[in-house]
Formats: C-alpha cells, sequence, structure tokens
C-alpha cells in the first residue's frame, strides 16, 4: 500500500528540519510500507529545498509548515491534536524503516490494549543496533538500550496510541529537542501504560544527521531536559537530588581547575554552559510545579513504583 492510503489506522508523521539531502529516502521508505497509513511531513520552516522535495515526492504526503524552527518536540506538539487516526508514529526524516516496520508494531499494540507505546529498532547503514528503546539510568538520564526490557521508547522510530498520548498531556513541546520521548514515556507509565520493544520493526537511521550530538546546543538541551524531566516527572526526592546535584558539581568546578585537578574535556562540564542550564531550569520552576501537579491528577500509578521498575536489574534480553 502507499503512504497516501488513508485507510489505515495510524498516522505516520515526519518532523525535517534541512531534510532535503535525506528525506526522499524517508518518504521512499514509508511508501513501500506493507501497512496502510498516512503520512504528515511536519516542516520546520526549512530553507534548503525541502519543500521542493516534499512537493516532488510521488506518495504526496500532507504537509504542515510552521514559520519558525519548532525543534523535534514542538513540531509534534503542533500537529498531534489534529492526528484522527487510532495510533500515531514518529518517525525522523533520517530514518528508513524496512516494509514491515509499520505492521510490526501495529500488531504489538493491537494484541495488548496495555500498550501505550512500541519502540523500533533503529540501526546504522552498516546493520549495528542503535537503539531498541530507552532505559533511565540511576541518576535519571535517558540511554538507549541496545537489548532488554526497556522503560521507554526511542523517538525516532515509534508507534503510540493516539489517545493515550492525549490523555497523558501531549508532547512538552518547551523541551525542542531531546528527552520529549523520555518525558512522554514516564507520563505513559504514571498513567498505567506500558512501554514495550518491538526489535523486529527494523529501522536504517543516519543517526545525527539533523543535529550535531556532541555539540554545545547537544549538552544544552541534554541536561537541561533530563531536569525538566525529573521536575515534571519523577519522585521529588529523585528530581531535588538531581537538581542539587547538577548545581553543586557546576560551583565546584572552578575551584577543581583552580586547584589543579582534572575536569572533563566535554561541553557539559564548562562553567557557562552549565549556568546557562540552571538559569533556564530556575527560570521555569514555577511552571514546572504546575505542571507536576497535572501529571499527578492524571496518574494512577505512584512515581515511585515507576522509578523502582525503571531501576529494576535482571531484565532478560530481547531477541
Amino acid at each position: 500500500m502507499t503512504s497516501g492510503d488513508d485507510t489505515g489506522k495510524t498516522t505516520v508523521v515526519v518532523v525535517t528540519w534541512r531534510g532535503r539531502e535525506h528525506l526522499a529516502a524517508c518518504l521512499d521508505a514509508l511508501a513501500a510500507q506493507t501497512a496502510g497509513h498516512r503520512v504528515l511531513v511536519v516542516d520546520n520552516a526549512s530553507d534548503d529545498g525541502t519543500a521542493a522535495i516534499i512537493a516532488a515526492h510521488p506518495s504526496r504526503p500532507a504537509v504542515h509548515r510552521t514559520r519558525a524552527n519548532l525543534g523535534y518536540a514542538g513540531a509534534l506538539a503542533r500537529v498531534l491534536p489534529g492526528v484522527a487516526t487510532e495510533y500515531v508514529a514518529w518517525l525522523n526524516d533520517d530514518a528508513a524503516p524496512a516494509p514491515d516496520w509499520l505492521a510490526e508494531l501495529e500488531a504489538v499494540l493491537d494484541a495488548d490494549p496495555a500498550v501505550g507505546a512500541a519502540s523500533a529498532r533503529l540501526e546504522t547503514t552498516g546493520g549495528d543496533t542503535q537503539s531498541v528503546g530507552v532505559v533511565l539510568t540511576p541518576d535519571g538520564y535517558g540511554r538507549d538500550a541496545t537489548g532488554g526490557e526497556v522503560f521507554g521508547f526511542c523517538g525516532g522510530a515509534a508507534l503510540l496510541r493516539t489517545r493515550a498520548v492525549a490523555l497523558a498531556g501531549g508532547v512538552p513541546a518547551a523541551f525542542f529537542c531531546y528527552y520529549e520521548d523520555t518525558d512522554t514515556s514516564w507520563r505513559l507509565r504514571l498513567a498505567g501504560w506500558t512501554v514495550r520493544s518491538v526489535p523486529s520493526a527494523r529501522v536504517r537511521h543516519l543517526h545525527g544527521a539533523s543535529t550535531r550530538p556532541g555539540s554545545a546546543t547537544f549538552h544544552r538541551w541534554n541536561e537541561r531536559n533530563r531536569l525538566w524531566m525529573l521536575l515534571r516527572c519523577a519522585p521529588a526526592g529523585v528530581a531535588v537530588r538531581e537538581l542539587a546535584r547538577f548545581a553543586a558539581i557546576t560551583a565546584l568546578l572552578p575551584v577543581r581547575r583552580l586547584a589543579g585537578r582534572a575536569v572533563p574535556d566535554a561541553w557539559n562540564y564548562r562553567l557557562p554552559l552549565r549556568l546557562r542550564v540552571l538559569a533556564e531550569v530556575l527560570g521555569r520552576v514555577l511552571s514546572l510545579v504546575g505542571e507536576r501537579r497535572a501529571i499527578t491528577r492524571r496518574a494512577t500509578v505512584p512515581r515511585a513504583a515507576v522509578w523502582r521498575s525503571a531501576n529494576s536489574a535482571g531484565q532478560p534480553p530481547v531477541t
């Protein structure tokens, strides 16, 4: 079936920003899917000819163009309220799913009404596994898993129940990029849904085609959004502990350097970046507290129970 088939139960949302070099391959892969679906491309104010690539593609996907770059989170938040299908897929513009990708994910959600999201297997062009979902570290970072049970889905290629996402509060647009998937996974689990890894749903992924992992901007979003997520979703003790730890490490960096002690040579250990992160977190504290209360009102599972489950050891491997 083609990517323009309106008989399917899924809308695939592809967010693109300056995706001229790789978007056509993504749309080609969607056109080859065995499951019927709709495609909605969100063009985040691209200025590199991306619009022409979309217009020329034979699948003729629906398009929503923004006036400014809203980031991945902002673009999803903008269009998800208008999605009318039972399921909604998130797909990076530098991802090319195998023909049975969507069918494999839909089968999992069809079979178990408790599953709120299913995470695909993202692979490098050489076939190595990048991610089958997200796990949480003891300090609350989201980390890509290459096997085993997962806490959350990887937003690069996942299928969600549209109603579940809406009831859980949608997508946190302010995150812009990174952790919007882990934050959404947190809220799904707090609302009583589960998240499954589906390694049979394979996707070739050009990791970092639109962003620059390891850059100053990456580390700013990564550190800030982790703290925003914890303040919104995690047990209060965990959120306060991690914010205090981040502040303490920031305060000690000049002391370590004056004492001649080694400091990691990475952007997230540079004082200006960390001070900016703290300012962005503290500047939104009141808003985050309000968002936390709204999440609490929707929750059916205690935060402590979700946190214990996320940090449990000895999960069986995914085969």
